[in-house]
């Protein structure tokens, strides 16, 4: 029961804490969270651009967008540890929803309680890395993950070891 109570935390401080983002005042929507043993999975939609975006170029839209989706990764992974005690590993998934097409894997990590040395690394995109996401950054923008014969696997399990979280430049197979 008293887990029960603690995935109730987490879901009330994650609507507190991710009500807005640093640069998109959109809300995140949470789409599932699953507790398993010593593991927890969460699925959640990417917000969209901030509407005051709309006067800005495409790509620096884009670009915004993906920024936003990384912080919120990187704050929901610590968000998970800091409200479960008792989990040792996440499975962490973001989609992102377009206006005609199913939603879409744009960020994935199997993510470990251990706190990688992040301190010093002042690269949002590498400090996502070294916790565990895997995803596809093409020109500043995340691109649906791609991964050729595993896609399934890799998206259903979301298997990416601590600290081995993959970037792809589109034209390279994503790593694991």
């Amino acid at each position: 029961m008293r887990q029960l109570w603690e995935v109730a935390d987490l879901v009330r401080a994650m609507r507190r804490e991710m009500r807005f983002g640093e640069i998109s005042r959109a809300p995140l929507r949470l789409l599932r969270v699953e507790l398993l043993n010593d593991t927890l999975g969460c699925d959640w939609t990417t917000r969209p651009p901030d509407v005051w975006d709309s006067s800005l170029r495409r790509p620096e839209r884009d670009r915004n967008e993906s920024l936003q989706a990384l912080l919120d990764a990187i704050a929901i992974r610590n968000l998970v540890f800091d409200a479960l005690p008792k989990i040792r590993w996440a499975v962490l998934r973001a989609f992102r929803q377009s206006a005609r097409e199913p939603p879409e894997v744009v960020l994935l990590g199997t993510v470990s309680r251990e706190m990688p040395e992040v301190h010093r690394v002042s690269s949002l995109v590498m400090r996502a890395k070294l916790y565990g996401f895997c995803f596809s950054l093409e020109d500043g923008f995340l691109r649906p993950l791609q991964v050729r014969g595993r896609s399934e696997e890799l998206i259903s399990y979301g298997r990416t070891q601590p600290g081995q979280g993959g970037i792809s430049n589109g034209s390279k197979q994503a790593t694991r």
